[in-house]
């Protein structure tokens, strides 16, 4: 196998978290103390190309395209250290981004979830994610950690993690109107706050890991439960307990 092209010292000191082919681009994420999403053209794969790119806090860590102008960036919110260089994690940060302008990408919505210590399977596994264009419907699963602020009297140190609070799917309506709106979330806990204590995060049997819809209604399941809710209210709907 040789190398037909390169792009070198495209951000020194940073790793590669995700990566996107499109068509003719490359859309890429590193990461060190900032976010840069870089648009690169692929049309001679022999001269590949930077078209442009965009500099933001936090960092995608998987992208999924929504049209062949815009691009979802599912990963972390960051925090700079003030005593290195690197940046603290926070929760987790979906991103819609707008490549209409390759020369000029922007960040048109943002939503955040929880604080450090907030995670999601999709992060590292990206079948987790459920997302349909034509019904602007993406769904998630989502272990949300959050920051008592009576704990600490002042300012919250960056570094400082959130107690798990909840575990479920978190529901959005996403279109280039309203870019990312919450819908609902859903859950297979009764009592999340006890439950997540005792176990690993997402090792809880009830813990949601996939989202699918069939008509208009959204499926949840987990390894205890499959739940059935209303996609037009999230009105749960049936529930099926699993052996």
């Amino acid at each position: 196998m040789n190398i037909g092209g390169r792009l070198e010292d495209l951000a020194p000191g940073e790793k590669i978290y995700s990566v996107r082919f499109m068509g003719d681009r490359c859309y890429l994420v590193t990461f060190k103390k900032v976010d840069p999403l870089f648009v690169i053209d692929l049309e001679n794969p022999y001269n590949p190309n930077v078209l442009g790119y965009l500099k933001i806090t936090g960092y995608s860590d998987y992208l999924h395209p929504y049209d062949e102008n815009h691009i979802i960036g599912i990963g972390k919110e960051t925090v700079e250290a003030e005593e290195g260089n690197f940046a603290w994690y926070q929760g987790v940060k979906i991103s819609f981004f707008d490549v209409t302008d390759v020369g000029n990408p922007k960040e048109i919505d943002k939503y955040e979830i929880g604080d450090r210590g907030t995670d999601s399977p999709v992060l590292s596994d990206h079948k987790a994610l459920l997302f349909d264009k034509p019904k602007n419907l993406l769904v998630m699963p989502v272990l949300v950690a959050e920051i008592d602020p009576a704990k600490y009297p002042g300012e919250i140190p960056p570094f400082t993690y959130g107690d798990y609070v909840w575990q479920g799917a978190y529901v959005f309506n996403i279109s280039l109107t309203q870019g990312l709106v919450l819908k609902g979330r859903i859950t297979h806990l009764d009592d999340a706050s006890d439950v997540l204590k005792s176990y690993y995060p997402f090792s809880s049997s009830y813990s949601v890991k996939r989202a699918l819809y069939i008509g208009n209604v959204l499926y949840t399941i987990s390894d205890k439960m499959i739940k059935m809710n209303s996609l037009e209210n999230l009105e749960e709907l049936n529930q099926v307990k699993l052996p």
